[in-house]
C-alpha cells in the first residue's frame, strides 16, 4: 500500500446466516522479523514498557532479549542469554519472560535456570542469580522493590529482594505457595495485590506485602491461562485455553461479569486501556479476536485477525497496535487496530511502518 502504514487493510466478510447484519471486520497482520529468529522462537511472555517506550520481547532460543520500537519496528537485541541452534517447539529454552523497573530489566533464562538483570541504559547484563526451580513468569513488584518469579512445577512463586546499593544482584527472600498454579502473574500496585491462576477453574489474589493468597475466585475456565487488567474500571480478564475470555470484577469480589467464546488454544492475552479493547489470540485456531469492553464489563466481538498456527501470545503498545507472536517463523505479527474504541479515553493516532 502506498504512503504511510496509517490505515490497515480491512476485509469485510460476507454476512453468514444473518442477512442484513454486517460480519466483523478482519484486520491484516504485518510480519516483523527478529534477529536470529528464522529457525523459530519459543515465545511466551512479552509486554510494552511505557518507561522504555519499547516492546520487550524475550526471544527464547535466539539467546536475545529484543527491544522493538513500536513506531519504526526497529529491533535492539540484548545478548547474554542461552541460545540454541534448533527450535524444537514449545517455550522451554532461553529467556521467555521479563519485566522492568528502576532502570533495570529482569528476565529469566530457562536453560540456565537463572534470573538475569539488564541495565536498561547500556542494554547489558549486570547481575544474575540462580532460581530454585524451573521458571515461568517474571514480575517486578514496585511497592516492595522485589522480583517475583513463578515456578509452576513446584506450585509456588519465588521472591527475590534487591540490594539498596551496589550491584543489583537479586537474593532469594521467600516462597509463596500457590497450590494448583501459578499460571500467569500480574501486579496491581494500587490494590496491593498480585493475581495468578490455578491451571483449572480459579483465579487467586495474593497480598503483596503479606506474600500469601488471600482470595480465590471461580473464573469459569476449563483451562485458566493468561491475565490482563483494566486498572481504571477494575476489571481482571482471564484467557481460557478452550477459547474464551472472562471478565472478573475486582471491586465486586471477583465476580464473573461476562464471558465470550472465540477461537481455541488461547494463552496470553492483552488489554489496550485507551481503546478499551481486549486481544484474544488462539494458537490452534490461528486467529485473534478483538473484543470491546463496555463500562459494565460486557464483552463484544469487534473484529478478528488471521494470525498463524502457534500464535498464542500478544502485547499492546501506546500506538493502537497489537503485537502477536509467531513462533514457527521467529517473528512478530504487527496489527494496527483501526476499530472503534470502547475505552474512557479514545484517540486516533497515525502509525508509520
Amino acid at each position: 500500500m502506498p504512503g504511510k502504514f496509517a490505515m490497515i487493510l480491512v476485509v469485510l466478510l460476507a454476512a453468514g446466516g444473518n442477512p442484513g447484519l454486517p460480519a466483523e471486520p478482519v484486520l491484516a497482520a504485518r510480519p516483523v522479523p527478529l534477529p536470529g529468529g528464522a529457525a523459530g522462537i519459543g515465545f511466551d511472555d512479552l509486554f510494552f514498557s511505557p518507561t522504555l517506550k519499547k516492546l520487550v520481547v524475550p526471544a527464547g532460543r535466539s539467546g536475545k532479549l529484543d527491544l522493538v520500537d513500536p513506531s519504526s519496528a526497529q529491533v535492539a537485541a540484548i545478548e547474554g542469554f542461552t541460545s540454541k541452534d534448533q527450535f524444537g517447539g514449545g517455550h522451554g529454552e532461553g529467556t521467555t519472560s521479563a519485566d522492568e523497573g528502576r532502570g533495570l530489566i529482569f528476565a529469566n533464562d530457562r536453560t540456565s535456570n537463572s534470573l538475569l538483570v539488564v541495565d536498561a541504559g547500556t542494554l547489558s547484563v549486570v547481575a544474575r542469580a540462580p532460581l530454585a526451580s524451573a521458571s515461568d513468569y517474571v514480575r517486578f513488584v514496585e511497592p516492595t522493590g522485589e522480583v517475583w518469579v513463578t515456578e509452576p512445577d513446584k506450585e509456588r512463586i519465588e521472591v527475590f529482594s534487591l540490594p539498596a546499593t551496589g550491584a543489583p544482584t537479586p537474593s532469594h527472600a521467600a516462597f509463596i505457595p500457590v497450590p494448583g498454579g501459578p499460571e500467569s502473574l500480574i501486579i496491581d500496585a494500587g490494590r496491593a495485590r498480585a493475581y495468578s491462576n490455578h491451571w483449572k477453574g480459579f483465579t487467586v489474589a495474593i497480598a503483596l506485602r503479606e506474600r500469601k493468597v488471600v482470595e480465590t475466585w471461580p473464573n469459569g475456565c476449563t483451562g485458566s491461562r493468561g491475565l490482563a487488567r483494566d486498572a481504571v474500571r477494575g476489571f481482571l480478564f482471564v484467557g481460557c485455553a478452550e477459547g474464551k475470555a472472562v471478565v472478573l470484577g475486582l471491586d465486586k469480589g471477583g465476580a464473573v461479569l461476562d464471558s465470550l467464546e472465540h477461537g481455541s488454544g488461547v494463552d496470553i492475552i492483552a488489554f489496550n486501556p485507551e481503546l478499551g479493547h481486549l486481544y484474544l489470540p488462539g494458537a490452534r485456531s490461528a486467529t485473534m479476536a478483538i473484543l470491546g469492553v463496555a463500562p459494565s464489563g460486557r464483552l463484544a466481538l469487534l473484529g478478528t485477525v488471521k494470525t498463524a498456527t502457534g500464535s498464542h501470545c500478544v502485547a499492546t503498545d501506546d500506538r493502537r497496535q497489537a503485537w502477536v507472536c509467531d513462533p514457527d517463523r521467529g517473528q512478530l505479527l504487527r496489527v494496527v487496530d483501526t476499530l472503534a474504541g470502547t475505552g474512557p479515553q479514545v484517540k486516533s493516532q497515525e502509525v508509520s511502518p
